[in-house]
């Protein structure tokens, strides 16, 4: 797959569960990592965005979430992603929790 976004219900996406019917927004690749930066779970605390984590690292790629909300930084925790900081020209200092 090609870098860029990953809109709902395309190709991809179904392939690792991020449909519309469990979710609003939009996922984005680049080199190997799958950025979750703005998504919003439809149906809450019924494992989706769980689910999502775990089907994307089936794949191979690796996860960043920046500035996630505080439920999603509970279930990054929880998973053991690391909490980092990268930098951004228009944002500066950025907290970007990343898959081991």
């Amino acid at each position: 797959m090609t870098d860029g976004i990953i809109e709902l219900d395309s190709e991809f996406a179904r392939a690792i569960g991020f449909t519309s019917d469990k979710f609003d927004g939009w996922l984005w690749r680049h080199n190997n990592f799958i950025f979750i930066s703005f998504i919003r779970s439809k149906q809450k605390r019924q494992g989706n965005f769980g689910r999502l984590l775990d089907t994307i690292l089936e794949t191979g790629s690796r996860i960043k979430v920046p500035t996630p909300s505080g439920l999603m930084k509970i279930i990054l925790q929880r998973r053991r992603f690391k909490q980092t900081e990268e930098y951004d020209e228009l944002m500066r200092p950025v907290e970007v929790w990343v898959s081991q």
